[in-house]
């Protein structure tokens, strides 16, 4: 009897690229659209390179439906930030090419019309030079979005580096190892500049007291519990780019400086980050009502000029947890036409001028 060996099979292997997503997002409206932000983060696990060709999101639920967002060629350039330093044979650095072992952030942002209905569930798809690959299904609703009083009093507030995807937005891009985990707590910060005319003060520069936003109240966004209360740090003098001299050393300590932290409860932390010395009001147990002044406006702390960065997240240190997004029940948006504009239960983006109105009758601070 004559035995006929059989070749097996030939095998194929799943595309050895990881698609993860560390933090789901959660839908958010401003300016009349909704919006998810959120990191998508590649891994090759593979010898070989492979070269990014398009990012898409997909309906989860629905496998009909054509793709809510894709991005490709140039447009994933300001999108995909290489972990590490990675370069390309040639020596350039390339982040479209993922080698062996490599990792890269796709910072996605994706704006939905007004009315458009949002899935509950995203899928991802990547399509690369090689392959196609699929996966990192993700919620849309991770947290509830507290509806919050202002954290400032008053009109011409500047909504500096607010939520956006630019690359430059230092909160947006601002990813942290905590603790062993990559976070991103300041995903959905704003630092509140006050702006007259196009700029941040009048007169001297170098001078805190010449910016509108030195000394100004700083309000409880909703009544909760104090739980850090800092002060005594010093000013700094206001300086930009390679000027800037901190006061004191800037560490894991003292990055805030004079700060407070708010526990609004459901596992959510408002941050107030470089205050005044010697003006915070409240302390560490306090029960504060929405409207109340905490503090005031100064320049301590990692702080170029005169602000108030303002954050929530879902730790009571402004370093280690996830930055969530936020409603402000009102305030009115300047137009590009000039033309201000009543917003209710939405969260600014950056760069917006914003009227908050007077403060509230349970401020009884001036």
């Amino acid at each position: 009897m004559i035995l006929t060996q059989v070749a097996p099979a030939a095998s194929t292997w799943p595309p050895q690229l990881e698609l993860r997503v560390p933090f789901e997002p959660t839908a958010f409206p401003s300016d009349g659209r909704t919006y998810l932000t959120y990191e998508l983060y590649l891994t090759n696990f593979a010898a070989n390179p492979i070269t990014l060709r398009r990012v898409e999101v997909l309906d989860a639920d629905d496998s009909s439906a054509a793709p809510m967002a894709a991005f490709e060629a140039g447009q994933l350039d300001p999108q995909v930030q290489p972990i590490g330093a990675q370069t390309s044979a040639e020596g350039n650095s390339d982040p479209h090419q993922l080698a062996g072992g490599a990792t890269v952030v796709v910072f996605l942002w994706i704006s939905l019309e007004h009315g458009a209905s949002v899935p509950n569930h995203l899928r991802q798809r990547v399509t690369t030079a090689e392959f196609v690959a699929e996966g990192a299904v993700i919620g849309t609703h991770h947290r509830e979005l507290l509806v919050l009083g202002p954290p400032v009093t008053g009109t011409n507030w500047l909504a500096d580096d607010g939520p956006s995807n630019d690359p430059q937005n230092h909160h947006r891009r601002g990813i942290l190892v905590f603790q062993g985990r990559a976070l991103i707590s300041r995903r959905y910060a704003i630092d509140w500049h006050q702006n007259q005319n196009g700029k941040d003060f009048s007169g001297d520069a170098s001078d805190k007291r010449s910016y509108y936003a030195y000394g100004k109240p700083v309000l409880a966004v909703a009544d909760s519990t104090v739980v850090t209360a800092r002060d005594g740090l010093p000013d700094n003098v206001p300086r930009h780019n390679g000027e800037f001299t901190p006061a004191v050393e800037v560490t894991p300590d003292t990055v805030f400086s004079n700060h407070i932290v708010l526990d609004l409860g459901g596992q959510q932390f408002a941050s107030y980050l470089h205050l005044q010395p010697g003006s915070v009001r409240v302390k560490v147990g306090d029960h504060v009502r929405r409207g109340q002044v905490l503090a005031k406006i100064g320049d301590s702390g990692d702080a170029r000029e005169p602000h108030v960065h303002f954050q929530v997240q879902t730790s009571s240190d402004p370093l280690a947890g996830e930055g969530v997004p936020y409603l402000i029940d009102h305030y009115r948006l300047k137009s590009a036409d000039g033309v201000w504009q009543t917003r209710t239960h939405e969260l600014p983006l950056g760069g917006r001028l914003i009227d908050f109105g007077q403060l509230s009758p349970f401020s009884s601070g001036k």
